[in-house]
């Protein structure tokens, strides 16, 4: 009898140690994704901004007595179709593709961030009459009004740069909106606006210091998005001109190579856009976490 009790008294705190090594295995799990997003993303840049200098190649520098050789200990990604040498290549084509990329969601989340919080702080008929317009603009595919924007200029990097960040901030503004009214419902900006403050010191004071993190999360995610436009845009000879090593114009480049056989000049460029991808993925799924503690309790149970 003593023992049964016993036994009774220590069986609802036997699911505690279950619970604790479920989340103990979320948080090595978590920890884990973390730092090999970090490798991954310092690797990526540190390629672009030491291997140029370092590596005193012309990029551009035609042989074509080495051209579609196989990767090797003197060109390790191997070479293209004239014999230039593709891991050099491919980083100058991610530099490209970064800076289009960074430039197109730094002016999407602008644009993005002032749409979303003039709506949400305004509200009633201007907030309605903003997220229509947003609604009717999103019902378009983005590559679709890409071609669009893009066609009207010449190849180039800042036509690509507009036409990315024109298809690319209605999210970011609906993100921002959300945001807004839900600081608007806040204490604190009731007893600014009890005490007299304007709306254009609310919103600057309370509300837009409030969206910032979203928006800053919304425009690290939009970078990767960015350059897959880019490269959709190159590949198809809409984007940057086919003289540019972008990693859209390289995957173009090699579509020959791959019915021929020649499996490297497109393998790498592609994965050069699929790792950095992968690796703001996950610090971006860290961040999130971090300013949204709700949800990170959640995914701890």
């Amino acid at each position: 009898m003593a023992e049964t009790a016993t036994e009774k008294t220590r069986s609802p705190e036997r699911p505690g140690p279950a619970w604790r090594s479920h989340g103990g295995d979320r948080r090595s799990t978590r920890t884990l994704r973390l730092r090999t997003s970090a490798v991954l993303l310092t690797v990526t840049v540190l390629a672009v901004l030491l291997v140029p200098p370092l590596v005193q190649l012309d990029q551009q520098a035609v042989d074509l007595a080495a051209k579609l050789r196989a990767p090797s200990r003197e060109h390790p990604f191997g070479t293209d179709d004239v014999g230039r040498d593709l891991l050099l290549r491919c980083v100058y084509g991610l530099r490209v593709s970064l800076l289009v990329g960074v430039a197109a969601a730094l002016t999407a989340t602008v644009v993005g961030t002032a749409v979303g919080a003039t709506a949400g702080a305004l509200g009633g008929r201007v907030d309605r009459v903003v997220m229509r317009a947003v609604d009717t603009i999103a019902s378009v595919p983005h590559l679709l009004l890409g071609i669009f924007v893009v066609a009207m200029f010449r190849p180039g990097v800042w036509p690509v740069v507009v036409s990315v960040a024109l298809t690319h901030w209605l999210s970011t503004a609906r993100i921002v909106r959300a945001e807004v009214l839900s600081l608007r419902s806040r204490p604190y900006v009731d007893a600014a606006v009890l005490g007299g403050a304007s709306r254009w010191r609310v919103a600057v004071r309370h509300l837009l210091p409030g969206v910032l993190p979203q928006a800053a999360l919304a425009a690290v995610l939009m970078v990767p998005h960015a350059m897959w436009h880019e490269s959709a845009l190159s590949f198809l000879g809409l984007g940057l001109p086919t003289h540019t090593a972008s990693l859209g114009n390289l995957i173009q480049e090699a579509r020959g190579s791959l019915l021929a056989g020649q499996w490297w000049p497109t393998l790498f460029p592609g994965l050069f856009i699929i790792v950095p991808t992968l690796a703001v993925a996950g610090l971006a799924g860290a961040w999130r976490e971090r300013i949204n503690p709700r949800r990170r309790s959640e995914l701890m149970l």
